[in-house]
């Protein structure tokens, strides 16, 4: 006879094939599985300890799950959603950082730190460091930059990507330059090597032995680089290192190059030797616009690859490093692949100008 205390728990057709699929359904938690034998078992008859019993669980278990179902059907055998820790950042305290972070610099230093913006702002270092993060803010950095006031500048970006993305045919494009005071140094201790768990290191000294210049072609649809080697950068090296590229570049073809304003570029010795090479095509940077000569880029590789870490004894020892390391690169060249179109540098340069004024400065 059904004890008349317990409410009465009748199921659906529905209901009934809905809680023995979540009693099978191998991806259901184990805690809603339970709770629908509970409610299985109780629609069948029996009290809470005749149930509790069966299943080996506590009878209160049973009550509170049998009481749920009778109330909220089977979206009472459901988690509820839990509140979790209330939010003790307001809106106006985040909005306070931001400015502060954009707008101001402590009286102590030239930007904030987590540690001076929790102090300002009675925030903890973590959630300073939360917002910031949220946001994009990083007050720890500071890039470089130069905008060209070259008159010509839209023009000769134009040109210059126009060659990187359609290169003329029966030419070749040769992004030109040179690293000039290139030093020889050498450590005043050996350098101890890499070892599990310790880097390289070597001594913070050095001892000077002289510098070299490194003259530098780059052809951009082969990766291939003419280099020459010299003690001084002068016009008369550069006009050594044109007569290097018009031997080394078949004769058949035109030679368009990209080279900065430097003034060795441009001596009347210079452009009488260019007069008398007219398959020879300058197509010049903007002022202040180094990173649109792709030349650079293998500069920089040379740098980290070669030089950075390099010990050098004598300039001689110096220049017989940079050649083999020319001929390996040679040997499986990688030319840079130049994608962004002039319209997008251009457009790009536009928008982070409007972007400073809006900003106030």
């Amino acid at each position: 006879m059904p004890n008349p205390k317990l409410p009465e728990l009748v199921l659906s057709g529905v209901e009934t094939r809905t809680l023995q699929g979540w009693t099978r359904r191998r991806k259901t938690a184990q805690a809603l599985a339970l709770r629908s034998r509970i409610v299985l078992r109780c629609a069948e008859g029996g009290s809470n300890s005749e149930v509790a019993a069966e299943l080996g669980i506590q009878r209160g278990t049973v009550a509170k799950w049998r009481s749920r179902f009778v109330a909220d059907r089977l979206d009472g055998l459901l988690d509820e959603p839990r509140p979790g820790r209330p939010r003790t950042i307001t809106d106006e305290q985040v909005e306070e950082v931001i400015a502060k972070t954009l707008e101001s610099t402590p009286d102590n230093a030239t930007h904030w730190s987590t540690r001076s913006m929790a102090a300002e702002s009675g925030m903890t270092q973590t959630a300073v460091s939360r917002i910031w993060r949220a946001f994009g803010l990083q007050p720890h950095k500071q890039e470089s930059w130069k905008l060209s006031k070259d008159p010509l500048f839209v023009d000769k970006v134009k040109d210059v990507v126009g060659l990187y993305l359609a290169p003329p045919e029966r030419a070749v494009v040769l992004c030109v330059d040179e690293k000039s005071q290139i030093q020889a140094l050498d450590r005043t201790a050996p350098t101890l090597p890499l070892l599990p768990g310790t880097p390289q290191r070597a001594t913070h000294d050095y001892v000077r032995h002289g510098t070299s210049s490194l003259y530098a072609a780059l052809d951009i649809t082969t990766g291939k680089v003419i280099g020459r080697l010299h003690a001084r950068h002068r016009a008369i090296e550069f006009k050594k290192f044109l007569a290097a590229i018009d031997k080394e570049v078949p004769a058949d073809l035109a030679v368009h190059l990209v080279m900065d304003n430097a003034s060795t570029h441009k001596t009347p010795a210079v452009r009488r030797w260019l007069l008398a090479h007219p398959r020879f095509v300058v197509h010049f940077t903007p002022t202040s616009s180094s990173w649109l000569n792709l030349v650079e880029r293998w500069f920089s590789e040379l740098t980290t690859k070669k030089l950075q870490r390099g010990a050098h004894t004598s300039t001689r020892a110096l220049n017989r490093d940079i050649r083999a390391w020319i001929e390996t690169w040679n040997d499986n060249p990688r030319p840079y692949v130049w994608t962004k179109t002039a319209d997008h540098i251009l457009d790009s340069i536009a928008h982070y100008c409007r972007r400073i004024n809006a900003s106030g400065h």
